[in-house]
């Protein structure tokens, strides 16, 4: 639907109340002083058509706008009509996530059309700081541009530093000796992926509206928000790398950690081995005597032959089991 129109001339708006899309487009066809800003929030297609006839835009370039990018770019179209597409974002405390919009601006000399979609991409207050900002707003519509910019590109600030503390929080148990959730350390990793995604190609689209600007009067607000988007560039990427790093470690401390309970295992199966050992010439032993044969159990009485056979039954066994332990721990020393 459409969230607000209006025209500015002089570097100032026109009318309290918004104008209808009708208006604007006979202000654009008539050629009138000034521009017409066209703020839009996830248009529906008949809307979009709409627009569309009204301010003559390419027809690839609406549906380009209808589906949802994960690379910003900038398209150039016939009679001098841009279409620049940037990626918004937003990090949720209660989920631990981050949002992601999308903010489409068809900039021509005569208007500005925004198509935003998703909850990330509120552009009232860059609409109300130009306004306040006059000397700004009379540069036209390369103006309006800017204040896109900076707002979407200021608003990654909050979102790295989120993400940071997440990172850390994750480092200090992982290099603490303690495994993290690996599940966790993925999703943070996918997380400043989708993000880099969305601030990395932006470089490329400021290095052109730079370039384009680079003998104007807006050329310095547009290389101060190509400097802070050099440097959120860089936080990002920095911080994808640590997450790989934490990851490795994290593995490393499972692996550790899995080893270490391997070790114990292998020494309890040790203990119930030897223990096991021991009950068996017992077993044996009372088997033997407990046989109800008559020609065997008539030769056995007596109590000389029940320490000879019974009690030494059950010693031999355990003096060789000891001897055979001890030489393997011998072994095992060497």
């Amino acid at each position: 639907m459409i969230i607000d129109c209006a025209l500015y001339r002089d570097g100032r708006r026109q009318q309290e109340t918004a104008l209808t899309l009708d208006q604007a487009a006979a202000l654009h066809r008539d050629g009138s002083e000034g521009f017409a800003w066209l703020g839009t929030f996830e248009p529906a297609p008949d809307e979009l058509a709409s627009i569309r006839d009204s301010f003559g835009l390419h027809e690839l370039a609406v549906e380009d706008v209808q589906t949802f990018h994960l690379r910003p770019k900038m398209e150039q179209y016939d009679h001098g009509t841009e279409l620049v597409i940037l990626r918004t974002a937003r990090y949720d405390d209660d989920r631990e996530e981050v949002d992601f919009g999308e903010i489409s601006v068809f900039l021509a000399p005569t208007f500005v059309i925004t198509v935003r979609q998703g909850v990330a991409s509120e552009l009232h207050s860059a609409r109300t700081n130009l306004e306040a900002r006059p000397e700004l707003l009379a540069e036209g519509t390369p103006a309006v541009l800017w204040a896109i910019l900076d707002q979407v590109i200021k608003s990654y600030g909050p979102v790295v530093a989120e993400l940071e503390r997440d990172i850390e929080q994750v480092e200090s148990t992982v290099f603490a000796g303690e495994a993290a959730p690996t599940e966790r350390i993925y999703f943070l990793r996918r997380e400043v992926t989708n993000f880099h995604r969305a601030v990395h190609p932006l470089l490329t689209v400021l290095t052109t509206i730079e370039r384009a600007h680079r003998d104007g009067p807006l050329a310095p607000y547009f290389h101060d928000v190509h400097d802070y988007l050099r440097l959120i560039s860089d936080e990002v990427a920095a911080q994808r790398d640590l997450l790989a790093t934490i990851l490795e470690a994290n593995m490393a401390v499972i692996s550790v950690e899995q080893t270490r309970l391997g070790i114990r295992q292998g020494r309890t199966i040790e203990r119930l081995t030897i223990l096991a050992t021991v009950f068996l010439p017992l077993t044996f032993v009372t088997g033997f005597f407990g046989q109800n044969f008559p020609w065997l159990v008539e030769h056995l009485d007596g109590f000389g032959r029940f320490l000879v056979l019974g009690i030494g039954g059950l010693i031999l066994p355990l003096v060789v089991l000891w001897g055979l332990l001890l030489r393997d721990r011998e072994g095992h020393s060497d």
